[in-house]
């Protein structure tokens, strides 16, 4: 592979500092980051930070509260996240079962999809009961095994792949869920026997989950759609009704899924670009 030149890796590299701090914003969420938050995680100086902010701004991927200073993700990602979510089918045609399944429990529902060594919440929709879980909003990400969904994504794979996943990651898990890892094979046995993951607030005390495996036409685990809700709403005497909803909704989204069209063509030829006036 042929290296690139100095001016070239620059480039880059400033593209990547950029990415890396839209998905810092994309994390922040509607809190919203300010400049010393994001210079702290990102590790850039302050005043590259403030450049690339800056720039992003200019096209409309980033936005700055004029009163409280904080930054947020802009219009554009928005419109460009549409575009995505139009591309790759899970987005369309599971939103309405997250919908139905915030109505018909009263509590949290959630579609997260793989990405990677990862599991991404796409989209969160409250139910009813006053008493909520927020645990977990969409944009939040967390590695394979940590939570209800990651644990049903991770159940799901090839047992195989799974233990090699956690032999891989052992260490970052430990440092990032410490709680988790001795409960993990146990966890993993009861999802695979019931083919839905069970979280008793192991992460968060008194937040508890449940979700169940999406394929997609393949055969390949592609999402999950889970619940979340305060402890006392996923007791054994609910948790049948709770898992004959998922199964049902998954079932439904697996069914589109395979009558779904695939992905359009990559486009032959670069789309042109903006000129400035």
């Amino acid at each position: 592979m042929t290296a690139l030149d100095p001016v070239e890796a620059f480039g880059a590299q400033s593209a990547i500092r950029t990415l890396r701090l839209l998905r810092l914003l994309g994390d922040a969420g509607t809190e919203g980051a300010s400049l010393a938050a994001l210079v702290r995680q990102s590790g850039l100086s302050k005043p590259t930070c403030r450049r690339l902010l800056i720039a992003l701004m200019e096209e409309g991927m980033a936005v700055q509260d004029t009163a409280t200073r904080l930054y947020f993700l802009g219009r554009e990602i928005y419109l460009l996240g549409m575009v995505a979510a139009d591309r790759y089918g899970i987005h369309r045609v599971a939103l309405d079962s997250v919908a139905r399944l915030a109505q018909r429990t009263g509590d949290a529902a959630f579609l997260q999809v793989r990405h990677g060594e990862e599991v991404v919440c796409l989209a969160r929709e409250d139910g009813t009961f006053p008493l909520r879980s927020h645990v977990l909003k969409a944009g939040d990400r967390h590695l394979l095994g940590a939570g209800a969904g990651p644990l049903a994504i991770l159940a799901a794979l090839p047992e195989a792949e799974a233990e090699a996943y956690l032999a891989g990651h052992a260490r970052p898990l430990a440092e990032r869920y410490p709680p988790l890892v001795p409960l993990l094979p146990d966890l993993l046995r009861e999802t695979r026997e019931r083919r839905y993951s069970l979280n008793r607030g192991i992460l968060f005390p008194g937040s508890w989950g449940m979700a169940m495996a999406i394929r997609g036409p393949s055969g390949r685990i592609e999402a999950c759609l889970s619940l979340a809700a305060v402890e006392s709403r996923m007791q054994p005497d609910r948790e049948p009704e709770l898992a004959a909803l998922l199964a049902a909704e998954v079932q439904l989204v697996e069914q589109r899924l395979a009558r779904a069209p695939g992905p359009p063509t990559p486009l032959t030829s670069p789309p042109r670009r903006r000129t400035m006036a």
